[in-house]
């Protein structure tokens, strides 16, 4: 079998030096040229250390870019949409990780964004990119569009509860992500500052993150349910939703539980967690660094019918990267786990 010829355009970020350690290892794809216009010319492992005496890249300018199989497109936002039209000439194929093509409407982009999108008439082309809610259309798509991390770990915590209407959405839904350093970028500013960010519990975005839009359009909800706000905490990888709905009258713990259960069966990435003694009873993101797998608990509180939803992922690994490569190895008939295998560490 001819091993697939892939290329990544802007590959020095953190999310492009995850999807570099992840590719250099999955037996079925070859890395072909990969992009950074602030690095051109640069040995890859001079921006990802770790990668040292695993592979020989430079990195190249996108002008520099040649046809392949498969390009990820890791670009910042406003800019992808900008280069999608000389991109989709390179590749049959495309993954983007920003989030220029995950809403379906050039309306969300005027309202979320506060830009108009430049390509309107290809929103519709792009698949939104969790697995587990359309791991069917992924096979069968060219384009892909990887969700936003926070969107992930919200969505993927609340999806089973929405589809069995298990939710009095009339109380709304309450969710806060605490996320780690690595979601903002390698590009310094006075927040990411040691002596600004250390120790910080802050809170970035209280109301109006882009992200909502994502989780409106996912879980089929209205402005006046969803309730998100995001905290940044002293951690470099990871994020932990607690999200905190009601129930309706009538629906049960084991409600609850079979849902989940349901919904989420065979499912190669999502882990429930039910442990009933122990520090890790519930999700926690610190094990999850390097994996591609969401936690998900959940306690109940029979005074109030309120459940509390705690879900976990590595922003750079199932909020971004490892999500990336999961679409991949649907879009392109491998194993879905494929280079994805890695448990994480303990202790870390």
């Amino acid at each position: 079998m001819d091993k697939l010829k892939i290329s990544i355009v802007g590959a020095s970020g953190y999310g492009g030096g995850e999807l570099l350690r992840l590719l250099l290892s999955h037996p079925h794809v070859e890395i072909f040229q990969v992009t950074s216009e602030r690095n051109a010319g640069k040995k890859v492992t001079i921006v990802h250390p770790n990668l040292r005496g695993r592979t020989p890249l430079r990195f190249c300018s996108v002008t520099e870019l040649e046809s392949c199989d498969l390009l990820f497109v890791g670009l910042p936002h406003g800019r992808s949409m900008e280069m999608m039209p000389k991109l989709r000439e390179l590749a049959p194929r495309i993954i983007d990780l920003s989030g220029d093509f995950r809403l379906s409407t050039a309306e969300d982009y005027k309202e979320w964004y506060d830009h108009e999108h430049t390509h309107p008439e290809w929103l519709k082309q792009y698949v939104y990119g969790i697995p587990e809610l359309h791991r069917e259309e992924m096979k069968k798509a060219k384009y892909i569009s990887s969700a936003g991390c926070n969107a992930t770990c919200t969505i993927l915590g609340l999806y089973p509860l929405i589809k069995k209407n298990l939710i009095d959405l009339s109380r709304g839904i309450f969710a806060e992500a605490k996320v780690g350093s690595s979601e903002a970028g390698n590009k310094p500013s006075l927040g990411s500052h040691h002596a600004e960010r250390t120790f910080c519990v802050r809170s970035f975005k209280p109301v109006g993150h882009r992200h909502v839009a994502e989780m409106l359009q996912e879980l089929s909800l209205d402005i006046q349910q969803m309730h998100f706000s995001g905290t940044s905490i002293q951690l470099v990888r990871g994020i932990l939703v607690t999200s905190h709905v009601f129930l309706k009258e009538g629906v049960t713990e084991k409600d609850v539980l079979k849902a989940y259960i349901e919904v989420y069966r065979g499912e190669p990435f999502i882990r429930l967690i039910r442990d009933k003694v122990g520090v890790y009873r519930y999700p926690e993101p610190k094990i999850l660094a390097g994996t591609n797998y969401c936690d998900i608990g959940f306690a109940f509180d029979a005074k109030t019918r309120r459940l509390v939803v705690m879900s976990a992922i590595d922003n750079l690994m199932k909020g971004a990267a490892g999500q990336a490569m999961q679409a991949m190895n649907l879009q392109n008939g491998f194993e879905e786990d494929c280079g994805l295998e890695f448990p994480g560490l303990h202790p870390i």
